[in-house]
């Protein structure tokens, strides 16, 4: 196995240095980049710029802001724009601001203080990074758009303000509430109903709420009136029914029907279309009519990018939803009565960041197109009419433009910006002259650096066929000696690494941690395996992936040979990082290839697949299991770091947040134990009280400059 696993390496290194493709990159001169020196603490101070939203009516916009911990809501209004910090949050206290709204009426603007809403348990827990005798809470805080000071309307979370302006329904303890915007008077419970209350919506007279409750193996749409009335089952059936939408006269609701759980046992293994439909029902008799099922095939299963299904009842008696059925996402729309679908989206990109314009008759969103090879790496806004497939580009070129917002006048675009260079920021894009202004230049601090290395597209293919994207940082130093070199997983898997400042806020700090390790002499290969977005279904859910067999770890142990075929790379100083599902693929490189990877950083990774799951596949709480269920033990067995413990010789420095709520901190905890008896050489690190997003700037600081400081140690040459 050693020989036929070195006669591998060896042929796939051949291909790599015949075959390469860099595009835009300088083969001749590798070092045409420059970058100045500067710290962690410098690259890090940038302001990021998130849930940007604009008021129904008028010209008023708001945005949260983190700068370096302290995190706080601006707000800016047409014509001029210019932003305005609206509360004074000033420590780095780890409490996330999410939800941000603005009333219809332009008066008021409504947040969620705490919690860690990118967990996939616990958001609404508080939490504590400061270690306080007392953890914060998570709540809903109102302050006027005009200014003064915020008040917190109630212990809560997902506020959604009425149309009225008056008033904000929210979930408290899984159930609904609500309570006036002014703060003038208690939150009171509107209804109490087994499963809890989610995804609530207003009717556009704001006299009901419809909202989803989670029976288990099935869930049920029901609508709110008043104290007064009985909640009212839309179409109730065994089915798992979500996304509800009011049509414009408030007469009837659009939502998605998928099957209830259950059912035979099937295989484990197998790829299997997951089946869903559009409903149309009339909320009066509570019946319902099937308006669309999604084709039965892989791609036409449950779109799984951001936004989901983004189900909207549009202007001109239209439904709009995305699917991926054509192999990309994209958005379709429907008549309301039932018809052929139009693509509203054709092309070979993704579609991200959807928002149906005020007066519904407008999608805006961002897209990795445009009219540069290099735009699939990147994000670029544009829009479509919901009934027309006459989809604009707005902002081509060499940034990148997310998150698009029609702000309520029609008269803009609100969207945050950024470049290879820039850090994001809010702007305004006048729709009359296509205009850009940046809102917040100022928010900068002057300790930035100036020059940061421009990321250059690489392109290879692995030993299996597929076409692997990357992004290559390279150092300032212009010496002719090889570099050490590190490969970059992000986590996810469902992501896109871009050619830029990205509109995630943990992979903003992971393109400046790569910024910064390019400073210190490393060249950084980012590479965008299978199973992330960007690229296509076949791309985005390939055979034998994850806990069905890693085959997208193929892809890493390419990216360190391409990086080893170099000249301008020392393939015996070859590291490699990541955290979440790119710890997962680290521990997996460090674990299957040490002769590769000389040294590895695990942040919060996945260790052993079969922990959580194995007792349901094997023991399912019935008589009856999946065929398959012991092959798909095996599988994820197989497909897990710590089954490879045997080959594993490389040092690692493992570190997480013991609040993780996204990977059990238990997986890094087992993961310990098994190397130290084996005497592989580790370092550890433990942050008390931080989550998997590390809410407190400081904490972001200490594990960046550690990973930074471990690959100084163990790949750079000791200076005399």
């Amino acid at each position: 196995m050693v020989n036929l696993l070195s006669f591998q390496r060896m042929s796939l290194l051949s291909r790599l240095r015949t075959g390469l493709v860099l595009a835009g990159f300088f083969i001749l001169n590798p070092w045409v980049c420059s970058a100045q020196q500067f710290s962690l603490e410098a690259v890090k101070a940038y302001p990021f710029p998130s849930d940007l939203t604009a008021s129904a009516r008028g010209s008023r916009i708001a945005w949260a802001v983190n700068e370096q911990g302290r995190r706080n809501v601006y707000v800016a209004e047409g014509p001029a724009y210019s932003p305005r910090k609206l509360t004074n949050y000033t420590s780095d206290d780890g409490q996330e601001l999410s939800s941000l709204s603005i009333s219809a009426d332009g008066k008021w603007v409504v947040y969620v203080r705490g919690g860690d809403h990118g967990s996939n348990w616990d958001p609404g827990v508080g939490v504590n990074v400061d270690n306080l005798p007392f953890a914060p809470r998570v709540e809903i805080w109102a302050v006027p758009f005009a200014g003064g000071l915020p008040k917190k309307l109630s212990e809560g979370d997902f506020p959604l303000i009425s149309p009225q302006s008056d008033a904000v329904a929210f979930t408290k303890n899984n159930q609904a509430w609500r309570v006036p915007i002014n703060g003038s008077a208690p939150a009171t419970n509107l209804f109490t109903v087994r499963g809890g209350a989610y995804a609530m919506e207003w009717s556009p007279d704001g006299s009901r709420i419809v909202f989803v409750t989670d029976r288990g193996d099935h869930s049920l749409i029901g609508v709110y009136t008043d104290a007064q009335t009985p909640l009212r089952w839309v179409a109730p059936s065994f089915a798992r029914d979500r996304s509800p939408r009011w049509s414009p006269d408030g007469g009837k609701i659009v939502f998605i029907r998928m099957p209830g759980t259950g059912g035979v046992p099937d295989s484990i293994l197998a790829r299997k279309h997951q089946p869903w439909s559009i409903m149309v029902a009339d909320v009066t008799s509570g019946q319902a009519t099937q308006l669309w099922k999604a084709p039965q095939t892989l791609a036409g299963s449950i779109p799984t990018t951001n936004g989901g299904f983004n189900l909207h009842w549009a202007a001109n008696q239209r439904i709009v939803y995305m699917s991926s059925e054509d192999g990309w996402p994209h958005l379709y729309s429907i008549p309301d009565t039932g018809g052929t679908p139009l693509l509203l989206t054709p092309g070979n990109f993704m579609v991200e960041h959807v928002n149906l314009s005020p007066n519904g008759q407008v999608l805006t969103f961002s897209a990795n197109t445009g009219p540069d090879t290099r735009d699939i790496d990147r994000r670029h806004a544009a829009q479509v009419s919901v009934d027309q497939a006459n989809m604009n580009l707005l902002t081509p070129g060499t940034g990148l433009e997310w998150t698009p917002i029609i702000t309520g006048d029609h008269s803009s675009v609100a969207l945050i910006s950024a470049s290879p260079q820039r850090p994001p920021l809010p702007a305004i894009l006048f729709l009359s002259g296509q205009e850009i202004r940046l809102i917040g230049s100022s928010l900068i601090p002057s300790s930035f650096p100036q020059s940061l290395v421009t990321p250059q597209p690489v392109v290879f293919t692995t030993a299996d066929g597929f076409q692997v994207h990357g992004q290559l940082f390279m150092p300032s130093d212009s010496s002719a000696t090889k570099k050490p070199a590190i490969v970059y997983v992000h986590g996810g898997p469902s992501r896109q690494m871009l050619l830029g400042w990205h509109y995630s806020d943990y992979y903003a700090n992971a393109y400046a941690s790569n910024q910064y390790l390019a400073s210190l002499g490393f060249v950084v290969l980012s590479v965008n395996y299978r199973l992330g977005i960007g690229y296509g279904f076949d791309f985005h859910q390939p055979e034998r992936a994850g806990t069905s067999g890693a085959s997208e770890y193929t892809d890493i142990r390419a990216a360190g040979e391409w990086l080893a075929a170099q000249s301008f790379v020392d393939d015996r100083r070859i590291g490699i990082y990541g955290g979440s599902y790119g710890g997962y693929l680290t521990a997996l490189a460090l674990a299957r290839d040490s002769r590769l990877f000389a040294a590895g950083v695990d942040v919060h990774g996945v260790h052993d697949w079969t922990t959580d799951r194995i007792l349901s596949w094997t023991t399912p709480g019935r008589y009856e299991k999946a065929p398959d269920a012991e092959q798909a033990v095996k599988t994820a067995w197989n497909s897990s770091p710590v089954a490879y413990l045997d080959t594993w010789t490389s040092p690692v420095f493992i570190i997480h947040g013991d609040d993780d709520r996204n990977v059990p901190v238990s997986q890094s905890t087992a993961l310990i134990q098994r190397l130290e008896a084996k005497g592989v050489k580790l370092e550890t690190m433990i942050i008390v009280n931080d989550t998997h997003h590390w809410m407190k700037h400081a904490n972001s600081l200490k594990a960046g400059n550690a990973t930074a400081d471990y690959f100084q140690r163990k790949l750079l040459p000791r200076k005399p």
